[in-house]
């Protein structure tokens, strides 16, 4: 089977092919960046996030330190330990 068709068509055909590719290879070049800008954002958002929960965990932790200790409440003697201190 002979190929019939001319060398203009063959080239056209060609140029269409290509055409479509480039098309196709911008779109997902333009997916991809969206995507990595959106990990940026998101890459920001949980580094400030995570800095944020430091800084109070820090906070706490130095007013934990401050802070007087409670006093534990006395605890009530049992009724074997008076009556065996009674005699």
């Amino acid at each position: 089977m002979a190929d019939t068709r001319s060398a203009g068509d063959k080239a056209a055909a060609r140029n269409k092919a290509q055409a479509q590719f480039a098309a196709s290879e911008r779109r997902d070049a333009a997916v991809w960046e969206i995507i990595n800008a959106e990990r940026a954002a998101f890459d920001a958002r949980t580094a400030k996030l995570r800095a944020l929960r430091l800084a109070k965990e820090e906070a706490d932790r130095i007013a934990a330190a401050n802070a007087p200790k409670p006093e534990a409440p006395a605890k009530p003697r049992s009724r074997r330990a008076a009556q065996a201190k009674k005699p």
